[in-house]
């Protein structure tokens, strides 16, 4: 058992929720706080997660936090874990267990064990670490398995020889830790990470489970250096063999994107799709994306390289718009990413894509056009003769669309 730093226990008081939740659980069955809010405190930084595990039941601790806190509390039957939701806080409340895996990648079956089995059976030491939050206990780091001193190295250790078999999400998880952290995986670790590739451990796993860490790791801000660590270790191939991770066109689109408004995650998605779209289709379908977000992926993946030719030619405002109105923003990022010019996509972007016309076709029927496509027609040729600034405001809008669909004027 170590003993923490001297400012630790400040640290710990000071985190969000932590004045309403030591008070309640005074009195309650001894908890500890687990996780990454234990890593991020030995780091000096604040932690929004409240994980809590104990050694004894945890429903019951839930609902006792819940009632102290005016909260209530979800149980999780498989794995004897409960949520708790009270004013500002979620704190999840886990029973310590130890884990057996039946099959290389299907989640584990667990039962209830003492504090250091559940620390042991945790992916990597600097998330094998708990913090005393009862009694006598408060503040005092049980750290079994050296995980303060691999964070102060900057290394990041795998517990076990079958880790990256049991569950091999953790491969993933791996490099998203050294990106964070700033570390780099010990040499056994990463012997471990190639011989899981080389079995083709994440065939294992299922598709939402693969998307859940990928997403993760494609949120962190230094996403061009995850992405070239799954090139080096051959994770972007176990992932799907037409698969490339091509980190300067993922730190591209992580640019372009907040410069054309599209979702960050999703245009370095689309970046690693771009290449061969057709063959990762079935991939980014396995993933069990939300249809939007998978349309959108696959839509700026097989767009952006055409855009990037498209655009190359000089057009007037009204082709530009006509040529990206329909391409959700993650394309205009890729197209960017991939070379394509800036300034017709940022003029698009900060002129074009938000004009409308102020007349509408209601107007246009209560002036005596029929509904028909003439109408249709007379509203894009309007719209596109304002966007090249040949008209402006409602009256002439109003005026040139009567004249185009051959209504009478008023």
């Amino acid at each position: 058992m170590s003993g923490p730093p001297g400012d630790l226990v400040a640290r710990l008081r000071a985190l969000p929720g932590m004045s309403l939740l030591l008070p309640a659980l005074d009195g309650l069955a001894p908890a500890h706080l687990v996780g990454g809010a234990v890593r991020d405190l030995l780091r000096g930084e604040r932690s929004v997660d409240l994980d809590l595990c104990t050694e004894h039941d945890a429903h019951e601790l839930a609902g006792a936090l819940a009632e102290r806190l005016g909260g209530t509390d979800r149980r999780h039957e498989r794995f004897a874990t409960a949520t708790v939701s009270a004013r500002d806080l979620e704190i999840d409340v886990a029973r310590t267990r130890r884990e057996r895996y039946p099959r290389p990648g299907a989640l584990p079956e667990v039962e209830p064990a003492p504090l250091a089995e559940d620390l042991g059976r945790r992916d990597f030491t600097v998330n094998a670490m708990a913090l005393g939050l009862s009694g006598e206990e408060l503040g005092r780091l049980r750290d079994p398995l050296g995980g303060s001193e691999d964070l102060s190295a900057a290394r990041i250790r795998v517990l076990h020889e079958r880790s990256f078999l049991d569950d091999p999400t953790r491969l993933l998880r791996a490099v998203r830790y050294e990106v964070r952290l700033g570390a780099r995986m010990d040499a056994e670790t990463e012997r471990l990470v190639r011989e899981a590739v080389n079995a083709r451990a994440l065939d294992t796993v299922s598709g939402p489970r693969v998307r859940d860490e990928l997403l993760d790791l494609l949120a962190e801000a230094e996403v061009p250096d995850a992405v070239a660590r799954l090139d080096e270790l051959g994770l972007d191939r176990a992932l799907h063999p037409a698969l490339e991770a091509d980190a300067s066109l993922a730190a591209g689109a992580a640019l372009a994107a907040l410069e054309t408004g599209a979702d960050r995650v999703l245009a370095v998605l689309a970046a690693l799709v771009s290449r061969s779209p057709e063959q990762l289709r079935p991939w980014i379908d396995r993933l069990g994306l939300r249809a939007a977000v998978r349309d959108r992926v696959m839509r700026a993946a097989r767009s952006g390289p055409a855009l990037t030719e498209a655009l190359a030619v000089e057009r007037s405002p009204s082709q530009l718009h006509e040529l990206l109105r329909g391409e959700p923003a993650e394309a205009l990022a890729l197209a960017l990413a991939l070379g394509a010019p800036a300034p017709p996509v940022l003029r698009y972007v900060a002129d074009l894509r938000e004009v409308r016309l102020e007349v509408t076709g209601a107007e246009l029927i209560d002036a005596g056009v029929p509904p028909s496509p003439a109408l249709g027609r007379a509203l894009e040729e309007t719209l596109r003769r304002k966007l090249d600034g040949e008209v402006s405001g409602h009256e002439e809008e109003l005026r040139l669309a009567l004249e185009l669909a051959g209504g009478a004027q008023r």
